[in-house]
């Protein structure tokens, strides 16, 4: 299939298939790489003669190393050819698996899993700018969700099947193998990227609400993706460990397919009603049910197949808030789409780093099910935050 002839749901988007594909891969190699790692730090602790609690650093350097240089390197991407960012990312990310697989003590990994943070820093929030601006406005967020899909796929497929690599073959051949990958995906990208139709460089601002559109603007919009992730990852980090502590354990592998189905379904609904709706009217609505939902799994928790229908519809309604978000951060600020959407993937982050970190201690001192309470409580805000206005361009009216 040709770059102009994508079929019909890419030629409704802008986009050929083959451009959309390619874009879905990369986020599904990045979200692999990501989400990979937690099940294989037993077997990183006995290679390395290290500590359980030791390898854990390794997901924080991990996530710490993508929130300090997300922003920077929006910013870069921003001022300089997205397309050339991009791929060096990849090139420097397959060097910090291939380095990852290589490493020959615990520091020299750990140091390969910043580089690693640092590459994947600048590769998600530049495949959804290109991909952005190259989809046509009406198809925006439809065509958001479905690349952000790669990252929920990532979730519970890749995760899996690099966890079960590893068991069988070594934690090191899940590196290799995304460093080979993400190496193989720079080539294309050099290219496909430079053909068609290019993106205006300089693209008149676009005012937000009240007229601001200074760092307060900035903060607060991203503020709420803080919040979504805090409520939708309290509920995901503690799943597994509530469910094995309360003997439920053989639960745990299904639960997670229906809650990976409801993420996926509601990223693409949330996207498509974001294109014809609005994407404010979409996020806070995802966020107004994500609080009820998450309210519903702590009340049904301890009936499993009621968790299951609850947790299916709370997955549902929280991923349909980001595909959203991301499309009223590149309407809001569209002269740097990229550096905004860098800072939200950094919230992302942020509130998922808290909801570990706080999460264990209320979990422990409390439960699991107020842990979902108060996870609830946390999207409330976040939907009262969640709000924007029509903005103008050349004189028409386009809904942020």
């Amino acid at each position: 299939m040709d770059a102009t002839s994508g079929g019909p749901a890419a030629g409704a988007a802008g986009l050929s298939a083959r451009l959309v594909a390619l874009a879905w891969l990369t986020q599904f190699l990045v979200g692999t790489d990501l989400f990979v790692v937690a099940p294989l730090l037993p077997a990183v602790a006995a290679s390395f003669g290290v500590s359980a609690a030791s390898t854990g650093l390794l997901v924080t350097a991990f996530s710490v190393a993508y929130v300090v240089a997300s922003p920077f390197a929006g910013r870069l991407s921003d001022r300089r050819d997205r397309a050339t960012v991009l791929v060096w990312a990849l090139v420097l990310f397959s060097v910090a698996n291939a380095a990852t697989a290589l490493a020959p003590d615990f520091l020299s990994l750990l140091l390969a899993r910043v580089v690693a943070g640092v590459a994947a820093a600048a590769t998600g929030p530049t495949v959804y700018t290109l991909v952005s601006s190259r989809a046509r406005p009406q198809a925006r967020a439809q065509v958001l969700a479905v690349v952000g899909s790669g990252l929920l796929t990532a979730l519970w497929v890749g995760a899996p099947a690099g966890a079960l690599l590893g068991r069988h073959v070594g934690w090191q051949a899940a590196f290799v193998i995304l460093a080979a990958g993400t190496l193989l995906l720079a080539l294309p990208h050099a290219r496909v990227w430079r053909s068609g139709p290019r993106a205006a460089k300089h693209v008149p601002k676009a005012p937000v609400r009240g007229g601001r559109t200074g760092a307060g603007a900035m903060v607060s919009v991203v503020a709420v993706t803080a919040l979504w992730a805090f409520s939708v990852y309290s509920l995901y980090t503690f799943l597994s460990v509530a469910l094995h502590a309360d003997g439920r354990a053989t639960a745990v592998a299904w639960l997670l397919v229906v809650y990976g189905v409801g993420a996926v379904a509601g990223g693409q609904v949330g996207g498509r009603f974001a294109d014809r709706a609005g994407a404010v009217r979409v996020t806070r609505t995802a966020l107004a049910l994500t609080a009820a939902l998450e309210a519903t799994v702590a009340l049904v928790y301890p009936v499993t197949w009621a968790l299951a229908c609850a947790l299916g519809l709370f997955a549902f309604a929280g991923y349909a808030f980001f595909p959203a978000q991301q499309r009223h951060l590149a309407d809001m600020f569209p002269e740097r789409a990229t550096a905004m959407l860098s800072w939200n993937n950094s919230a992302l982050f942020v509130g998922l780093s808290l909801a570990g970190a706080v999460g264990g201690r209320i979990v422990h001192a409390l439960g699991y099910p107020e842990l979902l309470y108060i996870g609830a409580a946390a999207a409330v805000p976040a939907c009262l935050m969640a709000r924007g206005r029509p903005v103008r361009r050349h004189g028409q009216e386009a809904r942020a």
